[in-house]
């Protein structure tokens, strides 16, 4: 390679060494012996090799609009093949009426079949044939192909590169019985076959084995980050249950609580009895009572003469907190204070001296409490509300407010999908609550379009009139703060032509209100002066109005899928039908028409997950705290759900007998795992 090619392959693709280039895998393989007609090429087929004649090219138009334009023709039709850059280089490789082979993403232009940037090369006797039946087509860039480094080319250096490497050069790192019982090839045959395979089942194989051990890895590596914390961690002890958990539960408990609630609930007595620190996920659907299990765990830490912080991610949502924690617990001798940004200078040095005497025992708020002058007498538990809107590093500044650290419990009402939460939250314990408090409806969610708006807003009258509430969500695009507020204010003014005062009175809230007035509005929607909410998506977490019966998402489209969920679940926290009407245009996507129908068709917020991360894939889901380990190369937690419960079935059953890897024949793996430390994105995890 020339230095100017070199540079380019390390800046683009990051490959710096032979490991790079080895490890910079195919993401497809072309069958040279299917050539497909020109006739016969559709819009179903992504991507197409055809084989005939250079007709003719031309250079069009000047500057940046200029591009290189060709036809090439078989014996059923000719197609169109386009360049933007490079013009010059590709211009000087192509002939008239030479034969070519053309392979490349197809689109439609005016009807008719087009390639933009196609991989060309002459027609010669030997790839007619083709010898080479799976060929490698291997991820480029723009830049790169217009110094003529193609998928192809590349391919071209990799087949240069595979002489050259030995078994002795890609040794073994999963022990000998495994390899036997998995039937997997070896890891040098893997390689050379993932790049060029003899056939496809010798890809397949290829292909499965390092799958495997990059999911196998990250799995291993968390469960003995997991396992050290449960053998070696100091944490503080819970030993007894006493008068305040007892006398709660017995006499204040406003409802009983569901079997998921008695069983988290276990699961953190038991683990904060034991001497280790607890680092728990706690993930619930929307109302699933996730506030009672945080009230009953702070009252188990308050009899063992212990100090509880709540931390929630905006005023709003701690506000709430504290008012709803407050008032189950008014009969109750426990001093519990709110913290937030906007606490006036006197009662915030009040309640900081009660911290350090102890005489405040639970305390609530935001990101305020992770301030160094917040200092606590004997912090034994921190929770962490919706734990996805805080850093890593903010929660682990929780961790030093005490000498021993405290419990953890992380909450989230984003239910995580199972294989999300094996891998991103692998080195977490995790609890699930799956089910909703008794008295609960489910919300019958409906898509309705525009046109139908007025049909929608006369069942809002008709709810309203039942003595119901209602809200009007509008979406946030985030490129335009300016254009949000004119949408806000545009359907606010429609909402209040559909309901003029005084028959009716309207809240909205925004993120551009001030606290306080945000505040007001909230608490006039929350004591039914005003029958309507207009917000923004800042209602996503937190507002807690039972009376509020019906939802109206507009431009619902414009959702992702676990918002949309999210959302919905503001209403129906009464014993009263709840509705949730999705508004939409005329007009949508595949995509945004999955999502109304997955959302119109269940309320399970699991499910709904599920189906999130099949959409989305696992780079967008909120939340995914390190998503470098989700960076696998060739593994994806949707499509290789069974591979990643064998790897973890695996991992599970290899540290129960050896859980330092210390055995001889683990050895193999531990000297891997140090081989790689800090050079992988999932080394980073805990």
């Amino acid at each position: 390679m020339g230095p100017l090619r070199a540079d380019l392959l390390k800046k683009e693709l990051g490959i710096f060494t032979f490991n790079d280039l080895l490890e910079h895998f195919p993401y497809r393989h072309l069958d040279k012996t299917k050539i497909t007609p020109i006739a016969l090429v559709t819009p179903q087929i992504e991507y197409v090799q055809v084989a005939g004649r250079l007709t003719d090219f031309e250079i069009i138009g000047e500057r940046k609009g200029k591009r290189l334009v060709a036809h090439i023709k078989d014996a059923s039709g000719t197609m169109e093949l386009t360049w933007f850059q490079g013009i010059n280089w590709v211009q000087k490789q192509l002939a008239i009426l030479g034969d070519y082979l053309v392979f490349g993403k197809v689109s439609f232009f005016m009807g008719k079949p087009q390639i933009v940037h196609p991989e060309i090369e002459v027609l010669t006797q030997q790839n007619a044939d083709g010898k080479s039946v799976l060929e490698p087509i291997y991820p480029t860039t723009e830049k790169l192909k217009a110094k003529g480094l193609n998928g192809r080319s590349i391919a071209k250096l990799t087949a240069m590169l595979l002489p050259q490497i030995h078994p002795a050069d890609l040794p073994e790192n999963l022990p000998g019985d495994l390899i036997k019982t998995q039937a997997f090839p070896s890891r040098y045959d893997a390689y050379r076959q993932l790049h060029f395979p003899a056939d496809n089942e010798q890809y397949e194989k290829a292909l499965r084995r390092l799958k495997f051990e990059e999911l196998f890895f990250a799995q291993l590596r968390m469960a003995l980050v997991k396992g050290a914390r449960h053998r070696f961690s100091k944490g503080v002890v819970f030993d007894k249950v006493g008068e305040l958990f007892n006398n709660f539960y017995n006499h204040h408990l406003p409802f009983e609580l569901t079997g998921a609630q008695k069983r988290v609930l276990k699961e953190i007595r038991q683990d904060t009895a034991k001497g280790h620190q607890m680092n728990r996920l706690l993930q619930g659907d929307v109302g699933s009572g996730k506030t009672i299990v945080a009230l009953l765990s702070m009252l188990l830490a308050a009899d063992n003469n212990f100090q509880s912080c709540l931390m929630a991610p905006t005023e709003i949502l701690a506000q709430q907190h504290y008012n709803s924690i407050s008032k189950l617990l008014k009969e109750m001798p426990v001093n519990i204070q709110l913290l937030t940004g906007s606490t006036k200078k006197a009662e915030r040095e009040k309640i900081l001296a009660g911290l350090i005497t102890g005489n405040v025992q639970l305390l609530v708020g935001t990101h305020a409490l992770i301030e160094e002058v917040v200092q606590f007498k004997s912090l034994g538990l921190a929770i962490v509300d919706e734990q996805h809107r805080f850093g890593v590093a903010q929660r682990a500044e929780l961790k030093l407010k005490g000498t021993i650290p405290p419990h953890v419990l992380v909450m989230t009402a984003t239910p995580i999908p199972r294989t999300l939460a094996m891998t991103a939250y692998g080195d977490l314990d995790y609890s699930v609550m799956d089910e909703l408090p008794p008295g609960r409806k489910p919300i019958t969610t409906v898509h309705r379009y525009e046109t139908s708006r007025p049909a929608v807003m006369d069942f809002v009258k008709q709810e309203i009139a039942k003595g119901r509430q209602a809200y009007f969500i509008y979406p946030l695009i985030e490129e335009s703060s300016k254009l949000d507020f004119e949408n806000l204010m545009k359907g606010y003014e429609e909402v209040k032509a559909f309901f003029p005062e005084p028959h009716y009175y309207i809240s909205m809230v925004h993120g551009k209100q001030k606290p306080e007035v945000k505040e007001t509005n909230m608490m006039r929607f929350k004591q039914n002066d005003t029958q309507i909410m207009v917000a923004t998506t800042v209602i996503e977490v937190g507002v807690d109005v039972p009376n509020a019966s019906v939802m109206v998402m507009e431009s619902a489209e414009r959702f992702g899928l676990s918002q949309l969920h999210q959302l919905r679940g503001r209403v129906g926290r009464g014993s009263e039908q709840s509705f949730c009407i999705l508004l939409t245009g005329s007009k949508l996507t595949n995509d945004a028409r999955e999502r109304l129908k997955i959302m119109c068709a269940t309320n399970d917020g699991f499910l709904i997950a599920e189906k999130d991360l099949e959409l989305r894939g696992p780079g967008d889901i909120e939340g995914t705290r390190q998503s470098g380990v989700l960076n696998f190369k060739l593994a994806s937690i949707v499509q290789d759900k069974e591979l990643l419960e064998l790897a973890k079935k695996i991992c599970d059953e290899l540290l129960i007998n050896d859980p330092d890897l210390s055995s001889a024949e683990n050895l193999l793996l531990k000297n891997y795992l140090l081989s790689k430390k800090g050079k992988t994105e999932w080394s980073l995890v805990a």
